[in-house]
Parts: C-alpha cells; structure tokens; sequence
C-alpha cells in the first residue's frame, strides 16, 4: 500500500474554521495528485471526481432542448466546474451514445448510460427529480469501492441524508417512505419502524447527534452542523495514517466542503464553525494528545 509523505506534508493544514480563504484550491491540489498517486490509487480518487461528474450530467440534461443525439452540448451554456473526471468532449460522447444505443457505453460507469438513456423518459413525471435519482445511483455505485474506508464514507452519506429527511418528513406529517431513496438496512428501519428514532440508536452511534442536529432552526446553520459533523468522520478515520491513500480522499473531501463554505459569510462562518469544533470536542471526549488545534 502505497504511502504518500512527502504529498501530505507538503499540504497546507485546514481547519473547518478556515473559511476557505488560505485553503489550498481543489484544481492544485489534483495537480499534486496526478504527479504522485498510483494507478491503482487515482482509480479510488476516481470516486471523489465522479460525484462532480454526476452533478454535471444533469445539468447538462436538465438544460437540453431536445432528445437528437447530435445535439452539442458544448453549445447549452452550461458552466461546468473543472474537477470531475470527464471533459465536455466526454459529456458528449456520454449523452450522444445513450441516445442512440440500446447497449451500456463501457468507457463510462454503467450507472451514467443508464441515466442518460433514461432521463428524457422520466422527465415529464411529476415526482421525477433527476438531482435525487442521479444521487442515489451514484451513492450505490461508490459504496461497492474496493477501499473500504471510502466506501463507507459515501454509505455515511447516504445514511445521513435519509435519516436527516425521514426526521424532517415525519415532523412535518408526511409519509416517510416516500422520500426515503434507496435500499439499505438503514432504510429498511426507518420504513417500518416507528418509533422517535426508528430504533436507529443502537445501531448507529452518531444518531443522536443527527436528531440534535435536525432541530436546528436555522437551515444554514443546519447545513454547517452536518458538515462539521461528516469533518469529525474523516479525521476518525484517518488520524493514525496521515499519509494513506484515505488521508488524500478525506484532504479532498474538506476542501470540498470549504469551497462551499467560501460561498458563505466568511466571518460568520468561522466564527460559528469554532463553536461547532468545541461542541463535537467535548462531546467525543476524545483524549487530549489527540485533539487537533
């Protein structure tokens, strides 16, 4: 297993409080990447682009006129932000080819033909949101990543968000199983449970924090909550390797959630994101000579 110490040294240190101001950009450290990684390890860093790739797809969907498989979708306006793993040029052969196949295009992950196949068909119906359904398909594809720790990292994920929206949807009255994507045993409990927590708690040591979390009213604040929580994941994970192969993904992973953050009040972020450290802190009881600064 290949170890990456001159990499992971070189790197500035971030911290959630950062803002993303002095942050190192996701484009440069990619670039650091590309020269170091293994082949086998840039195909688990595949992963973590394909996200950005998916989120790509869609809007690229979403803004096509028509169903012609020599549309140009280079033409559509779309603004598509550089750290997928797929070029427009891609993009295209991509749409084009599952436009007019009836067949998966195996130089993409099989999950993106189908969808793009697909989308014009489904489109039109009224509880068809492409941004959820692309979301999930993606979710399943990367939780069968041969690496296990980021394999987790996107069950984690997939997790959070039914357990946050059957909590919100059963405040609100709703019928629960119909916003809850997916078939995992998670799911399962909540469809069929109902108790306040879907008898979760003794399964998952973090959902107690979640049903902390979902009574924010807030839904910045909310969604900043989730993120410092999903930071605390990742150095759990990787605080005794700092220079493995899952170290970079979870580098990755934060730099992604403080280029969002940049997008907020820089001041009022940090500010409430010091809070949110010493809260997870001195709940996590964590002992002092591994708390970070």
């Amino acid at each position: 297993m290949a170890n990456y110490y001159c990499l992971m040294a070189g790197v500035p240190d971030i911290a959630m409080d950062d803002g993303g101001k002095h942050a190192i950009t996701l484009a440069d450290f990619r670039e650091q990447c590309e020269e170091v990684l293994t082949e086998a390890d840039k195909q688990l860093i595949f992963y973590f682009h394909l996200e950005q790739d998916c989120r790509n797809l869609v809007r690229l969907l979403k803004a096509s006129k028509t169903d012609d498989a020599k549309e140009d979708v280079s033409a559509l306006g779309v603004d598509i932000p550089v750290y997928g793993n797929y070029t427009m040029e891609q993009y295209q052969d991509l749409i084009s080819a599952a436009r007019t196949m009836n067949f998966n295009v195996h130089r993409y992950p099989e999950f993106l033909s189908i969808f793009a196949r697909e989308y014009n068909f489904n489109k039109g119906k009224a509880d068809y949101f492409p941004e959820d359904q692309m979301m999930l398909a993606f979710y399943e594809y990367a939780m069968q990543c041969p690496n296990k720790m980021i394999a987790a990292w996107y069950k984690l994920n997939l997790d959070i968000t039914n357990i946050l929206t059957a909590l919100i949807a059963r405040r609100q009255g709703w019928n629960v199983s119909k916003y809850i994507l997916g078939d995992t045993e998670v799911n399962e409990m909540i469809r069929t449970n109902n108790t306040k927590d879907f008898s979760l708690i003794n399964e998952l040591d973090y959902m107690v924090e979640l049903m902390r979390i979902v009574d924010t009213e807030d839904p910045v604040l909310k969604e900043k909550q989730i993120d410092a929580f999903k930071w605390k994941w990742l150095d759990e994970q990787t605080f005794m390797d700092i220079f493995s192969i899952e170290a970079v993904f979870a580098y990755l992973c934060k730099l992604q959630m403080l280029n969002r953050w940049e997008l907020l009040d820089p001041e009022k972020g940090r500010e409430t994101f010091r809070e949110i450290i010493e809260t997870l802190r001195s709940e996590a009881k964590v002992p002092d000579e591994f708390k970070r600064n």
